[in-house]
């Protein structure tokens, strides 16, 4: 069991039979009143956020989560498709759950999955409830115009379109065919890749 107090930046705990992830924890005290715990949380099954109080003794239930590094399979209008490489069960997503991470994903990709395990009325579930993208992501540039000879060191940038489809802005130097580093955070170019 947790406190209110215990749920720190990053803590994953149950609540009204869902699941959350702290994004940001506050602990105010006004003085006759008493201390507030205000949390800024994450819905991790309808990826929400969620501004929630509580007081410091409220308890609750740490969540049992397992993560998981799967292959991203394939993906069709609505959902994402992902498989274990050693035991080959596979598990899916609705796209709108994930948000903007499917525009990151690329076929034969490894992503690590989140699963929760909890209790349901015919016994223990394991339910994937979200995707943890590495911090970067190498791809192949697919599409780009053509580079300009001598602008190596400049900071200007013309579109590209990397394998996956994702369209982003590189430096003029980057051609057809070359490796790049890309941030998962915002889509940017980080780096050509070695």
């Amino acid at each position: 069991m947790l406190n209110a107090s215990q749920l720190r930046n990053g803590t994953v705990f149950e609540y009204q039979g869902n699941v959350y992830r702290v994004v940001n924890y506050k602990h105010t005290h006004i003085s006759r009143r008493g201390a507030d715990i205000k949390l800024k949380v994450k819905d991790l099954l309808r990826d929400s956020v969620l501004n929630l109080n509580f007081s410091p003794s409220d308890k609750f239930e740490a969540a049992d989560i397992r993560h998981q590094v799967m292959q991203f399979l394939y993906q069709d209008e609505d959902q994402v498709y992902f498989m274990n490489p050693s035991s080959f069960e596979q598990v899916n997503f609705d796209k709108k759950t994930l948000g903007d991470k499917v525009k990151f994903l690329k076929e034969g990709g490894q992503i690590t999955v989140v699963f929760w395990t909890h209790s349901t009325s015919s016994g223990q579930e394991n339910r994937a409830i979200d995707l943890e993208l590495p911090l970067s992501m190498v791809y192949c540039i697919k599409q780009t115009g053509p580079g300009e000879k001598g602008d190596s060191a400049s900071n200007v940038y013309k579109s590209a379109i990397l394998e996956n489809g994702l369209q982003t802005k590189v430096p003029l130097f980057i051609k057809i065919g070359d490796q790049v580093k890309i941030d998962t955070r915002s889509g940017e170019y980080l780096e050509r890749a070695k």
